[in-house]
């Protein structure tokens, strides 16, 4: 089976920066397309951003120009780095992988267990 492990949330003030980690763990063969997602209290769950295996990324309009996504291929990682953080990035982000485990013929979506996110002063 396949593991998303997320870390680097916590609590930050209005303007402050947090880097978040997954990693992903298994009888992993490939993956491809990595994400980050957000779900704050009352709120549908949303995508921040995602990339491809071949570093392509798109960023919802919020977040643009304030959050970078990157992966390293060789850990399975995916990071988000957010700067100038806002309250209103408060929430849980989960880490979002497709996932193609060994022996088998289709890629499968995986999700991490979410780490809170809170930006207050």
């Amino acid at each position: 089976q396949v593991q998303l492990v997320e870390s680097g949330g916590g609590l930050v003030q209005p303007g402050g920066s947090l880097r978040l980690s997954c990693a992903a763990s298994g009888s992993i063969f490939s993956i491809s397309a990595m994400g980050w997602y957000r779900k704050a209290p009352g709120n549908e769950r949303e995508l921040v951003a995602t990339i491809t295996s071949g570093g392509s990324t798109n960023y919802v309009d919020s977040v643009k120009g304030r959050f970078t996504i990157s992966r390293d291929n060789a850990k399975n990682t995916v990071y988000l780095q957010m700067n100038n953080l806002k309250p209103e990035d408060t929430a849980v982000y989960y880490c979002n992988a497709w996932v193609k485990v060994a022996m088998a013929l289709q890629y499968y979506n995986y999700w991490g267990q979410g780490t809170q996110v809170t930006v207050s002063s």
